[in-house]
């Protein structure tokens, strides 16, 4: 896996600018530590860094397909089906230099041209430039599990994998204006696909490319859910979906550096690990490695309805069951506070908090022994498992049904902010867009249309910034983790099987526990959904509460350009939490979300616009 960037400027000879582009290309080395190159031309530069899994001495980049090149590509991602594609590719011709994927991209695109990523299987997000019709074209995966920004200046764009890219370039300012104050503090959780945050800044959204050319910039989707009738019985449901996430744990097994899982307890991961294992076995590899993350002090935690029960005993259990070399990783409080401003480095804007840090920590650890994780990351969003999806005031509520009943931080906001965002009819408007992109199926009741629009906006919204989080945090350390529960075959199938076979006898995920129950102990398949574990600390709270009182007393503090100093005041003076970007209850989100953007407009020295 690796970072890529990039600058298009059609009044500017690039070419002399190997400086800046090799200071943006720096920006990456996390995600890229085992090699950094640039390539310069007149209108483009290209600036690549390189964390090598596949074809580990050939995969050079950027790469170009001869020494006077038709097209260069800087490619970040695995593809999962690149062998056959370039069996395909040899049979029109095409000879090969290298045994890496990223060569496969590029011929494939020198083959068919912006077609090319209808073909793919696997996780990317590139840049590859025509030097013949002076075209750029900016690719992102089916899902959005590789990030791609840019940004349009007067002469042309920036792009990169990630903002502090672009952020290394004069041309692109640190600014924050009405539409990203809405973002950050209405819609935290789930923000507008599409919208970078900062002024200007854009995501090159799943399944859509960018065709760049002098006179025009061209969004193309080429790829998007189609509703139709599900004719498959219940038990060949189950078998096909069982087929098709086999086989893509299987194509994500492939790797020329150490692979692990990240297993959680839950029938997510656990599948996913006793899948590796089977194939593994098969194919005489040897026992599967995973790893778990654990708190000081979680057994004597008492559960809620988002943490519902302990992870340790079931992971015991399907580690035992399936037989993997397992690691429980246990991350002491200290560790969390430590970790804060390398998170808020990694993700380039506020999260959340105490988890991001955890999940930090975590990686850090497994990359000490692996390259290349695999995790059960949205199997909640395909067959789902949160619930809102069983929520019946939820699902009616005319909203983001994880918005239901919950305040946020727009709360905080000073009256004049607050007048200027309009933070309920921002949201009103995001909610209605959403819904305007479902892909209707006519004749389908009322009640399975309102379910088809939550997984529509689960999708869309919800899943796309927890793969941003695990990319981001991932890659921080120099981990690449793959998401077999995104295969698009998976999610395209899944979208059609009707509520009733997804939850059968209101069980939620049954589908999924019922194709993969001869793979784990009954415990394991039958547990209750239980979110990713926060700290059950005292201490990380008081650190944080005590960060804010001297935030309060701070008059150049910038977080109060935005938000009501005297109202968070009376907050923490009447011990009441501040309102929290999670939808998961955590009585310190608030506090975390206050003190974090602080930290980033300090850090990054947000200008408001």
């Amino acid at each position: 896996m690796c970072g890529l960037t990039g600058w298009l400027d059609w009044d500017t000879d690039l070419r002399h600018a190997a400086r800046t582009v090799r200071e943006m290309t720096a920006t990456l080395a996390c995600r890229g530590p085992d090699a950094e190159s640039v390539w310069l031309s007149r209108h483009l530069a290209l600036g690549h860094r390189r964390l090598s899994v596949i074809d580990l001495d050939g995969g050079v980049q950027p790469l170009a397909d001869a020494e006077v090149p038709q097209a260069v590509l800087a490619y970040n991602g695995e593809l999962y089906n690149y062998r056959e594609l370039r069996r395909e590719l040899e049979g029109y011709g095409h000879r090969f230099r290298t045994d890496s994927d990223t060569e496969v991209v590029l011929r494939s695109h020198l083959q068919w041209g912006a077609a090319a990523p209808e073909r793919f299987n696997g996780i990317f997000a590139y840049a590859v430039w025509d030097t013949r019709g002076e075209e750029l074209l900016l690719v992102r995966d089916h899902l959005g599990i590789k990030p791609l920004y840019w940004h349009p200046h007067r002469s042309g764009v920036l792009f990169g994998s990630e903002p502090k890219a672009l952020l290394a370039n004069p041309l692109f300012p640190a600014e924050l204006d009405a539409t990203g104050v809405a973002e950050l503090f209405a819609l935290p959780a789930a923000p507008t696909a599409g919208h970078g945050l900062f002024r200007g800044l854009n995501e090159v959204r799943p399944g859509h490319l960018l065709r760049i050319t002098r006179g025009a910039t061209t969004e193309v989707r080429y790829w998007k859910l189609e509703s139709a009738v599900h004719t498959d019985s219940p038990a060949e449901t189950r078998a096909h979906v069982r087929e098709l996430l086999a086989d893509a744990v299987e194509r994500q097994l492939l790797s020329d550096v150490p692979l692990c899982t990240l297993l959680s307890g839950g029938v997510d991961s656990s599948a996913i690990t006793a899948l590796a294992a089977i194939a593994r076995e098969r194919n005489g590899q040897g026992k599967i490695t995973s790893f778990s993350v654990d708190f000081p002090g979680s057994a004597d935690r008492t559960p809620d309805a988002w943490r519902t029960s302990l992870d340790a005993p079931y992971v015991q259990a399907a580690a035992e069951h399936i037989g993997t070399l397992h690691t429980s990783v246990l991350i002491p409080d200290d560790d969390l506070l430590l970790a804060r401003d390398a998170v808020l480095r990694a993700r380039d804007r506020p999260g959340w908090g105490e988890m991001d840090a955890s999940l930090h920590l975590l990686f850090r650890e497994v990359r000490h022994r692996s390259t290349v994780a695999l995790s059960g990351e949205a199997a909640d969003e395909i067959f789902g498992g949160y619930p809102y999806f069983h929520d019946a005031a939820a699902l009616a509520s005319g909203t983001f049904p994880w918005l239901h009943g919950r305040s946020t931080p727009a709360e905080l906001l000073r009256p004049e902010v607050r007048a200027e965002v309009r933070p309920e009819e921002y949201t009103a408007e995001a909610y209605r867009r959403s819904i305007a992109e479902v892909p209707v199926l006519a004749g389908e009741s009322a009640a399975d249309a309102r379910v088809r629009e939550v997984f529509h906006l689960a999708l869309t919204r919800w899943l796309p910034p927890l793969l941003d989080r695990v990319d981001r945090v991932s890659m921080s350390v120099g981990l690449e983790v793959r998401v077999p529960f995104c295969d698009h075959r998976l999610v395209e199938y899944l979208w059609n099987v009707p509520w009733a076979l997804k939850a059968p006898e209101g069980r939620a995920k049954g589908l999924l526990r019922d194709a993969v129950r001869d793979l784990l102990p009954p415990q394991v398949t039958d547990r209750p959904k239980s979110g990713y574990p926060s700290t059950p600390a005292i201490r990380y709270t008081e650190v944080l509460t005590e960060r804010a009182h001297a935030l309060l007393a701070d008059p150049q503090a910038p977080v109060f350009d935005l938000v009501d100093r005297a109202l968070v005041r009376q907050l923490l003076a009447e011990g009441k939490p501040l309102p929290s970007p999670r939808t998961a209850p955590n009585p310190v989100g608030g506090l975390d979300h206050l003190v974090q953007v602080d930290e980033w407009l300090r850090a990054y020295r947000v200008g408001l616009r």
